[in-house]
């Protein structure tokens, strides 16, 4: 898959829904850990609803306009603290896409960068904190950097992110937590990857199960 057409970008984010309605359990259980014990309920149902508002909010010629008013949207249906950056990083992603009908490899790197940029700015955090900005910003680094390779597809740009990602969720094993109730359990955390940095991951994989089709 070389274009993800705006009738499309509905599928792609299902693709993501179905990811984490796989993972929900999973999460949770990670979660329950260092944390509130409701990440993967959060990811499942804010990326389970989000399809639907695109569909609601089609805008054939702006595919940007679609998930901004869905990102919106997406915030009051997941009003957590996870819930605010996935809302934040899908409507600062959308600004990179506005007036676009369709997605290739740059503008998929680029929603990257502001879907990064919107949870940087939000949460507050910075790389190194152990968030899931610690997996999805490698993954919009290096994406990027894509673009310049001869042969670059929007295959390729999925691939490199999801490995970079992968990366990212290994190198939380060796930080400390500095916020929410995972900073209590410092010493839990050592050695153990950061549940968000998964959700990150999961996120990346999502999209990759829909553009390698």
């Amino acid at each position: 898959m070389e274009k993800i057409d705006a009738r499309r970008v509905s599928l792609l984010f299902q693709s993501v829904a179905n990811k984490f309605s796989e993972k929900k359990d999973e999460l949770c259980e990670m979660d329950a850990k260092m944390g509130d014990g409701d990440l993967g309920l959060t990811m499942s149902k804010g990326y389970g609803a989000l399809p639907k508002l695109i569909e609601e909010n089609y805008d054939p010629e702006d595919i940007g306009k679609t998930l901004m008013k869905s990102g919106m949207k997406m915030s009051s249906i997941v009003p957590s603290t996870m819930g605010t950056l996935m809302s934040s990083g899908i409507i600062e992603g959308a600004k990179k896409l506005k007036g676009k009908n369709e997605i290739g490899k740059e503008e998929f790197a680029d929603f990257l960068v502001g879907f990064a940029d919107g949870i940087q700015k939000r949460g507050k955090c910075k790389l190194g904190d152990r968030t899931i900005l610690d997996s999805v910003y490698p993954a919009a680094v290096a994406s990027v950097a894509e673009l310049s390779r001869d042969g670059a597809s929007l295959v390729s740009v999925i691939r490199v992110a999801v490995t970079e990602a992968g990366k990212g969720v290994e190198n939380t094993k060796n930080m400390t937590p500095v916020f929410g109730k995972a900073a209590v359990f410092t010493a839990k955390a050592s050695g153990v990857a950061d549940q968000g940095a998964i959700a990150g991951l999961y996120l990346l994989e999502g999209f990759q199960d829909f553009i390698d089709q």
